[in-house]
C-alpha cells in the first residue's frame, strides 16, 4: 500500500503578505493587498507554483505543509518561510492561529482534497484546491457547503481561465465574431509513465485519464461554447488491463450536447502523446488552440489569423488573479470558484455513468 507521505505530493495553503514584498524569515508581515498563501503538499506541481510565485506581484508563499520534515527545512530556506509557518498534516489545524496566512493551496492527490479543504475552511482560511476539486460531485458539494458555512472562499486551480489567447477567443465568441457556435473538439492526452504512481491508483485519483487530463476538455467545452451541457455520452477503450486496473480509465471518447444545439466531441487518454488541441467552429468562423492546455506557450489562431500575446507563466498569472478575487472581490471572466468545479464534477460523474450504461445521460 502506498504510504500517506508518498502521495501527499503537492498542497498549497493561503497567504496574505506585504505590499509586493517577499517576506523574510525574521520579519513580520505587514498589512497590505498581497495574498499570503500556504502550500499544502510539497510535490512537483507545488514546486512549479512556488517558482512561478517568485514573479507574482500580489501573492507570496507564506506557509508550508508537508509530511516530510526535510522538505519543510529545504523549502523554508528556499522560499523564506519561517519555521513558525511550517506544519505537518497532524499540526496543520493550528494554522487557524496564524495571522501570517490568508489562504491555502491544496495540491495533494485528489482523494485528500475534500478533508483538507474542510479542515482549512474550519480554520478560517480561504481555500484554493487543484483540479479536479474532488473525487466526485458529492465530495465537491460538501467542500462548497463547508466553505460557505465557514465564511471563506473556495477557488479551483483552473489556470487556463486566465490564459490570454483563451480569453481572446472567449471575447470573440461573446462579440459574435464566430456566429452561432456549432461544434467543439477537445483532445487531451499523453502516455503516462510509472505504473505505481498515485494517478493510476483509483482510491487516490478517483479514476484515470478523465480525472487528470479529460477534465480540461470538459471544462474547455463549457467555457469556449459558453453554455452548460444538457446531456453526455461516453465510450471507454482499454488495452492494458494491468496498468489500468478496474476503475482506472485509459481512454474515454465522450460527447456533450448543449442547449443551442452545439455539440462537443472529446478524447481523454493516458496512452497517446501529441494530444493537446481545442477547436471551436461557428457559422462565421473558427478558433484553434494547439497546444491548448499545456504549461505553454499556448498557440492559437482563428479565421482572422494568428493570436499574438506574450507568454507569461500560467501559475504566475493565476496567483495574481486569485489575489485580486480574494482581496479585491474581482469577478473573473470565467469563474474559478467551487461552484465551477462542482459543475465539472457533475459532468464527469455523468460521463462515468454513461461509460457503464452505454446510454445517453441527461444532466439536470
Amino acid at each position: 500500500m502506498t504510504s500517506r507521505r508518498s502521495f501527499l505530493q503537492t498542497l498549497s495553503a493561503p497567504v496574505w503578505a506585504l505590499p509586493f514584498v517577499t517576506p523574510s524569515n525574521d520579519e513580520k508581515y505587514h498589512e497590505g493587498k498581497v495574498l499570503r498563501v500556504a502550500l499544502i503538499g510539497l510535490g512537483s506541481y507545488a514546486s512549479r507554483v512556488a517558482e512561478a510565485m517568485k514573479d507574482s506581484k500580489r501573492a507570496v508563499v507564506a506557509g508550508l505543509v508537508s509530511g516530510t520534515p526535510s522538505k519543510l527545512v529545504s523549502w523554508g530556506a528556499k522560499y523564506n518561510v519561517s519555521a513558525s509557518n511550517c506544519y505537518n498534516y497532524e499540526t496543520v489545524d493550528q494554522i487557524r492561529n496564524n495571522s501570517d496566512i490568508d489562504a491555502v493551496y491544496i495540491i495533494t492527490p485528489n482523494a485528500l482534497h475534500k478533508d483538507m479543504a474542510i479542515r482549512m475552511a474550519k480554520a478560517g482560511k480561504h481555500v484554493i484546491v487543484e483540479k479536479p476539486m474532488a473525487l466526485n460531485a458529492k465530495e465537491a458539494e460538501e467542500m462548497v457547503n463547508a466553505c460557505k458555512k465557514a465564511g471563506v472562499q473556495l477557488l479551483v486551480g483552473y489556470r487556463m481561465h486566465f490564459e490570454p489567447k483563451t480569453l481572446e477567443i472567449i471575447r470573440m465568441r461573446n462579440a459574435g465574431e464566430f456566429g452561432n457556435v456549432k461544434f467543439f473538439q477537445g483532445l487531451c492526452g499523453f502516455r503516462i509513465g510509472d505504473p505505481k504512481q498515485w494517478r493510476l491508483n483509483r482510491a487516490l485519483a478517483g479514476g484515470g485519464s478523465m480525472m487528470d487530463i479529460g477534465i480540461y476538455a470538459v471544462n474547455g467545452a463549457r467555457y469556449l461554447i459558453g453554455e452548460e451541457p444538457t446531456w453526455v455520452t461516453a465510450q471507454e477503450t482499454k488495452t492494458d488491463f494491468v496498468k489500468f486496473a478496474e476503475g482506472v480509465d485509459e481512454t474515454i471518447q465522450f460527447q456533450l450536447g448543449f442547449p443551442s444545439g452545439a455539440v462537443a466531441s472529446c478524447l481523454s487518454t493516458y496512452s497517446m502523446n501529441n494530444l493537446d488541441r481545442f477547436f471551436l467552429n461557428g457559422e462565421k468562423g473558427f478558433a484553434e488552440l494547439q497546444p491548448s492546455t499545456g504549461y505553454g506557450p499556448i498557440k492559437g489562431r482563428t479565421n482572422k489569423g494568428e493570436l499574438q500575446f506574450p507568454h507569461i507563466t500560467h501559475q504566475t498569472i493565476q496567483m495574481d488573479e486569485f489575489a485580486a478575487i480574494l482581496l479585491d472581490g474581482k469577478k473573473p471572466l470565467v469563474a474559478v470558484d467551487g461552484e465551477e468545479g462542482l459543475r465539472d464534477m457533475r459532468i464527469i460523474d455523468a460521463l462515468y455513468t454513461a461509460v457503464k450504461s452505454g446510454k445517453r445521460v441527461s444532466l439536470k
